[in-house]
């Protein structure tokens, strides 16, 4: 099969690869989908020990089953993989498993390939309505659902008449905005410095977009919930000074691993610091769910490009040209690999 090969910093080589061979309880997926994730990037620029070359990325996925009593079965991927039986996972909080893998990092290679093998109970049915390219953003969008479901716990449920801010523009961040209007939040505010984002972005319905110094930028202490997808010191900085006394941050982003929170301000105010990690498996069935009900949108905001070129959408991405949140690649499958 041919795969997406991460082989050296910003090199990305699309070669053959050995096939996966599934083994009980798993099935063999056929990818039809395929998204470019900002770990995925990371992991592109050289900055993701967790992830050496070579290595096949991506873990945002969709496709078709082939084989087995469940062929032909359209599925989404959840590429979290757990223990099933340890004290996090018994508490359904899989994504907290000591031994927890996902695909695209050691042992397991990633979806940037034609076809990928995953454990049974990590596939959710796509209904036939549904296009796989949407039923991969199950995954992205999953992590903004997660951090949502966490903060609107803490700010006591009903977040309908409470000012919300997502810091970032990109799949993260319009997901987690997305995930806030789904779960009942009326006022939204997605800040974007990216210009060509910005304009993509506009016609997202559902919530206000602005650049950091724009008028509509939620001014100091005026935020009730903000959500970090960016996850860099500067983003740090601004989610700790826009939130309000007695405010939550849900930081989903993971692009510097220090600096930026105002540890005294958020101590003397009171606001709740959230870290949050992808999300459980019913986190992820019920953004699939949220896709496929329609509560999540129409999902038009994504471009779809062919696996083969996925050396140039990285480095796009990485020039920042591209307007669309989220890059979805394509493998053009071959009919001896079927």
């Amino acid at each position: 099969m041919k795969a997406l090969v991460y082989t050296d910093v910003e090199e990305l080589s699309y070669i053959d690869r050995p096939m996966p061979q599934a083994r009980e309880g798993e099935a063999l997926v056929r990818i039809m989908a395929s998204g470019i994730c900002g770990s995925d990037m990371h992991a592109f620029l050289g900055h993701d020990p967790r992830r050496p070359p070579p290595l096949t990325l991506g873990h945002e996925a969709a496709g078709i089953v082939v084989g087995g009593p469940d062929d032909g079965r359209r599925v989404t991927i959840n590429p979290l993989v757990a223990c099933q039986s340890c004290q996090d996972c018994e508490a359904e909080r899989e994504n907290l498993c000591a031994q927890r893998e996902i695909i695209s990092m050691p042992p397991r290679q990633g979806a940037f390939a034609e076809y990928v093998t995953m454990p049974l109970q990590n596939l959710v049915t796509v209904p036939d309505h549904v296009p796989l390219a949407h039923a991969a953003l199950a995954e992205p969008i999953a992590c903004g659902w997660h951090g949502v479901r966490l903060g609107r716990a803490v700010l006591g449920g009903d977040l309908s008449g409470l000012r919300c801010a997502v810091i970032g523009g990109g799949a993260i961040g319009v997901g987690a905005a997305l995930s806030l209007s789904a779960q009942g939040a009326r006022d939204i505010t997605v800040v974007e410095p990216n210009e060509v984002r910005r304009a993509r972005l506009a016609d997202v319905a559902g919530f206000e977009v602005c650049a950091p110094d724009e008028p509509a930028m939620p001014p100091e202490g005026s935020v009730d919930f903000v959500i970090d997808g960016v996850g860099f010191a500067a983003t740090r900085e601004t989610a700790s000074r826009i939130a309000r006394a007695g405010g939550v941050i849900a930081h989903v982003g993971l692009g510097e691993a220090t600096g930026g929170l105002d540890i005294r301000r958020m101590t003397l105010q009171e606001i709740t610091f959230i870290g949050t990690y992808t999300y459980t498996a019913k986190d992820f069935v019920d953004t699939a769910t949220g896709i496929f009900d329609g509560r999540l949108g129409p999902l038009d905001w994504l471009e779809e490009r062919p696996l083969s070129q996925g050396q140039n959408a990285f480095r796009d991405i990485r020039a920042g040209t591209v307007a669309a949140p989220k890059i979805i690649l394509t493998p053009e499958h071959h009919a001896s690999d079927t």
